[in-house]
């Protein structure tokens, strides 16, 4: 089994495939300032946690603006515990974050994103307090089966529309390596 690199050296590699967000652009100018939004839309999500003291870098990894995109931010942590970098999800769907120990590529942020999104529509479907639930995303609405239909109807979107998007990367990814 390969040897983990360290998520400092880890989240450099990563770093270097991705643009700097105040390079970000879309494919025109509603997109780029839609996709800038959603940037600063990011940086305020991850801010807002105590467990991060500043963000240092942040870089644009993928998505369609205002539906769906993927930042990786390299942050100063106020606790020795947290990974330095960190991917953050936002868009027309509850906002996430996941540690680059947990996920190493855009293509694998946006699987573990909508599985953790799938089973919380399951768990709310059936009238679960997901939260209470282990390794549940939070989620920033009632566990209901309401929230849980409109929630399912965005997955079904994204896997239908975004998923695309990253599975080109990684299959470009895949190539570079072998």
């Amino acid at each position: 089994m390969p040897e983990r690199l360290s998520p400092e050296i880890e989240g450099q590699h990563i770093a270097c495939d991705l643009i700097l967000t105040e390079d970000l652009s879309g494919e025109d100018e509603t997109e780029t300032a839609s996709l800038r939004q959603m940037s600063k839309e990011a940086e305020r999500y991850i801010t807002s946690f105590t467990w991060c003291d500043t963000v240092r870098a942040s870089y644009f990894a993928g998505g369609v603006g205002g539906v769906f995109a993927i930042f990786f931010f390299y942050i100063r942590p106020a606790r020795p515990e947290v990974d330095p970098w960190i991917w953050i999800v936002v868009g027309d769907i509850p906002s996430a974050y996941l540690p680059v120990s947990d996920c190493s590529s855009p293509s694998q942020v946006f699987d573990t994103y909508v599985s953790g999104m799938n089973r919380w529509v399951e768990s709310a479907r059936l009238g679960r307090d997901a939260s209470e639930e282990p390794n549940m995303p939070p989620v920033n609405v009632p566990a209901t089966p309401e929230w849980a239909q409109e929630l399912d109807k965005r997955l079904q979107v994204l896997n239908l529309v975004i998923r695309p998007v990253f599975r080109a990367e990684s299959d470009t990814r895949n190539e570079t390596i072998n």
